[in-house]
């Protein structure tokens, strides 16, 4: 074997650790392929977090071996973990690697071999205890780096916690160092990624603002962008920090899940709605501008119609852009799986539609209430049809020409219009773009 192609199911997180493997293979001697090219060894990274893992994975593994039927098949992550023997039943599998192994990929190659079934090394889950970073340079503009693993909260609908084992982090001073050798790779936006982010540091008696604060000071970043992070843990003075800082952007993703305090307890969140409220009122005030995205899950076991309509209302009445809208999928070992009151799935999806509606509606107010005023647009070389795109720092869509000199570019542009695809287009002066 001397390439690999790989396959990154779920989240920016597993992005992250799928590049951090690489790495270690380019190092042991790989030459990284596109999947289409026909690799040697395929490395699937998988999700569980929603529906039809397994048939997803069955597909890439089909897709795989179509472009080199005599290919090695790799399978890692979340369901590797969650469901190892579920996988090894899967037609082309060679290995499947847990939490803990996938990190150990280079060392089990040697005993990898064409044989009836697949070999399987899974650790139980309370055995992961090591925190290995890492970070994806995806499009050339922008970097996952990935501060923070596991998960200790346990809500009643998740399996991350099995998946992924207990909350757990590198110190500061070590992120520092990964957040200087990613910003010497070139690009101009570092996103801060992890299970439960604003948990960074809690082994080391550090925090997470501890980290935002040093990272602020890192020359050779243009921006800083915090995903997703709880809302008991996004503190008033994270807030008030990145209201002032020049890198870090004025962009949050706060999970809220439902807008019914009943259903928050019945997931077992650490909030309930009014300290959410709070939170994005705090947010508004410092930063009007703010760009705010929200988690919401439907048709939780036990929701009825006036718990979803007290959601919709909430979220209505919230001054936020978006919305990630799931309905609800049962879990194996969760709390939620083996309670009553089973919400119908053709309910789940109705009411799903309604706030994705919903959040189109919002989505179009936050880019209309920006027309006509400038914002900092990184440009990324993503092209259709001779037009590219880009993000404002408060994460509203923009589409431009294609100029290749704009790749990897921060422009000061005007908002001009709203056009019939949902984009912002841009005006502005090629004199106040930063090559």
């Amino acid at each position: 074997m001397s390439t690999v192609a790989f396959y990154t199911l779920g989240c920016k997180l597993n992005f992250a650790e799928s590049s951090a493997i690489g790495q270690q293979l380019s190092k042991a001697g790989f030459e990284k392929k596109e999947f289409q090219d026909g690799a040697d060894l395929y490395v699937i990274n998988t999700c569980s977090v929603t529906d039809h893992a397994d048939r997803k994975c069955k597909k890439v593994v089909r897709e795989a071996l179509k472009q080199n039927p005599n290919a090695y098949v790799v399978v890692i992550g979340c369901y590797a973990q969650l469901k190892p023997n579920e996988i090894a039943q899967i037609p082309g599998v060679d290995m499947v690697l847990g939490a803990a192994e996938k990190f150990q990929l280079v060392d089990h190659l040697h005993t990898l071999v064409k044989e009836p079934k697949p070999l399987v090394f899974n650790a139980p889950i309370k055995e992961v205890n090591d925190f290995v970073p890492g970070y994806s340079l995806g499009d050339r503009t922008r970097i996952f780096l990935k501060v923070q693993d596991g998960c200790d909260y346990f809500c009643s609908f998740c399996t991350i916690p099995l998946a992924r084992g207990k909350s757990r982090s590198g110190n500061v001073e070590a992120t520092l160092k990964l957040v200087e050798e990613a910003a010497q790779q070139g690009a101009k936006e570092i996103v801060l990624t992890g299970v439960n982010l604003g948990d960074f540091g809690v082994e080391h008696e550090q925090t997470f603002f501890d980290l935002v604060q040093a990272i602020d000071q890192v020359e050779g970043v243009d921006r800083y962008r915090i995903s997703s992070i709880e809302p008991n843990l996004l503190t008033d003075e994270i807030i008030e920090f990145v209201s002032k800082s020049k890198r870090f952007v004025p962009h949050f993703h706060i999970p809220l899940q439902s807008g019914s305090d009943e259903i928050l307890m019945r997931m077992r969140r650490k909030y309930l709605r009014e300290l959410y409220r709070s939170r994005i009122a705090k947010i508004k005030t410092l930063m009007p501008h703010c760009g705010i995205g929200v988690d919401v899950i439907v048709g939780f076991p036990g929701e009825t119609e006036e718990h979803f309509l007290e959601t919709y209302q909430f979220l209505n009445e919230l001054e936020v852009s978006y919305l990630h809208v799931f309905p609800y999928s049962e879990r194996a070992n969760t709390t939620a799986k083996k309670m009553k009151d089973v919400v119908p799935v053709k309910v789940r999806m109705e009411r799903g539609e309604m706030l994705r509606g919903l959040s189109e509606k919002k989505r179009m107010a936050f880019y209309r209430e920006h027309l006509g005023t400038q914002r900092p647009v990184l440009f990324e070389e993503e092209e259709r049809r001779g037009v590219m795109f880009g993000f404002t720092d408060n994460y509203i869509k923009v589409a431009t020409d294609y100029d290749p000199l704009l790749v990897n570019t921060v422009a000061n542009v005007t908002l001009s219009e709203l056009d019939s695809q949902g984009w912002v287009n841009a005006a502005f002066d090629y004199a106040g773009v930063e090559h």
